[in-house]
């Protein structure tokens, strides 16, 4: 599958109503509960006028907290035009948009534009890429600092039910696949890297892994 396919997929996908249900939930009860695992790992360390790049970053649920927690400047790159609306919208809101950034398209094919950050996260984006070498290593080389995941536990249950789910999105005509990347690949690219693991905590799905640059 192109990565191309894949983008007009997500496109169609993370509409504009489920991005608008996504911010309802937001505002309701705070970030998901990966996510919020993940911005704890984070928080844990200074992060006081620091740089994020947010990839996939959604309704901003990340840029949002980060930002009010020291973070000076975030960037977000997202292939659903509907989730940036809301979540520049959202940062006007809260009074960061001035510090936030948008921008639409694929990373892969951006990162030549795309300045480096202290903080790179990719918080349930892995699942949503096809070429996972070029997406990690991509990334991988913009983080000057911290780098945080969220992607699925690469085991036997979810490579079966991989197939049903994409079924679903085959039958509804969307080009949109979901993805089950090994870990191990992940972490031998970001080892590669220079990054050393320094997180992981995981559900029955997900887990949300950070690493730091050594």
């Amino acid at each position: 599958m192109s990565c191309c396919n894949q983008c007009a997929g997500l496109e169609r996908l993370f509409d504009e109503r489920l991005a608008q249900n996504e911010l309802r939930d937001y505002h309701r009860h705070g970030p998901a509960p990966t996510t919020r695992m993940l911005l704890y790992a984070l928080k844990t360390h200074r992060l006081n006028g620091l740089s994020l790049l947010d990839i996939g970053g959604g309704i901003g649920a990340i840029q949002h907290d980060l930002l009010q927690a020291g973070v000076e400047q975030a960037t977000q790159v997202d292939a659903s035009q509907a989730y940036l609306r809301v979540a520049r919208s959202e940062a006007e809101r809260l009074n960061h948009g001035e510090r936030a950034r948008f921008q639409h398209g694929d990373f892969v094919a951006l990162a030549p534009q795309i300045e480096a950050a202290d903080i790179v996260t990719l918080d349930r984006v892995v699942c949503c890429y096809p070429d996972v070498e070029a997406l990690i290593s991509r990334s991988a080389e913009h983080t000057r600092r911290y780098y945080g995941l969220v992607f699925p536990r690469d085991y036997a249950l979810l490579r079966v039910i991989r197939p049903v789910f994409n079924l679903y999105f085959r039958i509804r005509r969307n080009p949109y696949r979901f993805f089950v990347h090994p870990t191990t690949a992940i972490d031998s690219i970001l080892e590669g890297q220079g990054l050393r693991r320094i997180f992981r905590q995981t559900t029955r799905f997900w887990q949300v892994i950070v690493y730091e640059r050594g």
